[in-house]
């Protein structure tokens, strides 16, 4: 993620973030309400494990602070609450992280050595460096299954340690919600991580960048399947499933109170295009500006963030696209 508050950053890049966020208001505030009732807590604690800085890990906290108790609980006694925060533009842990491995990271290691956490799946490249997965950065409908299985793979692996680690920080009867990237299909060939591809792809064809830096770049990431995400969470045993629900929202959601001045409507129709294109590229580059930085230049992440605005404009004038995503309550065992 972009660290800080600067154009780029994801704090001012995550309004569509915020929004996938509003969808789990009713799940928060019906567990923390459960709480309050059933065991009359002096003070509820949160952890807000937002994945970098900004407004949404203060909207997510809000939704318990601002519970307000129906006349059946209104005689039990204020409570008091303490919020614990992952980051914030003011004690920004991006650029800790970027020095060395922060030490959770190196107790989970230790603890859970036989299922290290790697995030990139093991088997995507041969014993003489042939790329598996050539062509692409993540799944599309060209790779073959045993990429798709490697990525499974690891997905699993990384969330049930997540769930284990969760799992021991919490109380019994504690709640947690998530809201996870999915898919329908587990290879979905609607990502929009594919349209990165393409224009990475189109660099290479122009000779801007080598093949190489496609073929061996693999985004650290998987979007399971509602299936996928259950499995995982009744194998791994500490919890119970109390909701599992699937939303899509469209990439380009929060761009619909569009200032169009213009008088043409083929040039109001242009202008909200481009808006659009520029929207979903801002968001998308808050998140993958760090990680295309460690593969390319300056100079050529800067190009493709460029061709990736033009083939979301180009696909968004065809069709649909659509965020899978799912919402995930639990409570501790």
């Amino acid at each position: 993620m972009n660290s800080g508050v600067g154009k780029a950053s994801y704090a001012n890049n995550s309004s569509l973030q915020k929004k996938v966020i509003s969808k789990v208001k009713g799940i928060i505030e019906e567990k923390a309400l459960e709480i309050y009732c059933k065991h009359i807590p002096d003070c509820m604690r949160i952890a807000e494990l937002g994945c970098s800085s900004g407004p949404t890990a203060l909207t997510a906290a809000s939704y318990t602070l601002d519970l307000q108790p129906n006349e059946e609980n209104i005689k039990k006694p204020l409570m008091t609450f303490q919020v614990f925060l992952n980051d914030l533009p003011g004690n920004d842990f991006n650029n800790i992280f970027q020095q060395s491995l922060p030490s959770l990271y190196e107790r989970l290691n230790e603890k859970f050595d036989d299922h290290p956490l790697c995030f990139v799946p093991n088997g995507l490249v041969s014993e003489t460096g042939e790329a598996y997965n050539k062509g692409n950065i993540y799944i599309t409908k060209t790779s073959s299954d045993m990429v798709l299985k490697a990525h499974l793979s690891q997905f699993q692996e990384d969330f049930t340690t997540f769930l284990k680690c969760r799992s021991e920080e919490m109380v019994i009867g504690g709640c947690m919600v998530l809201t996870i990237l999915g898919s329908i299909l587990n290879n979905n060939p609607k990502h929009i991580l594919e349209i990165v591809g393409r224009a990475l792809n189109d660099m290479v064809s122009e000779g801007i960048i080598e093949e190489i830096s496609v073929d061996k770049f693999n985004v650290p990431m998987y979007s399971p399947t509602a299936k996928e995400v259950k499995e995982v969470i009744e194998e791994e045993g500490s919890f119970w499933l109390e909701k599992l629900e699937v939303y899509e929202i469209a990439w380009d959601d929060d761009t619909n109170n569009i200032n169009n001045n213009i008088d043409d409507d083929d040039d109001i129709i242009d202008h909200k295009l481009l808006n659009r294109g520029k929207f979903v590229c801002g968001y998308m580059r808050a998140v993958m500006e760090p990680i295309l930085s460690k593969h390319l230049e300056k100079v050529s992440w800067m190009i493709c963030f460029n061709r990736f605005t033009q083939k979301v404009i180009e696909s968004l004038a065809n069709e649909n696209w659509n965020h899978v995503n799912l919402v995930v309550s639990l409570t501790k065992k």
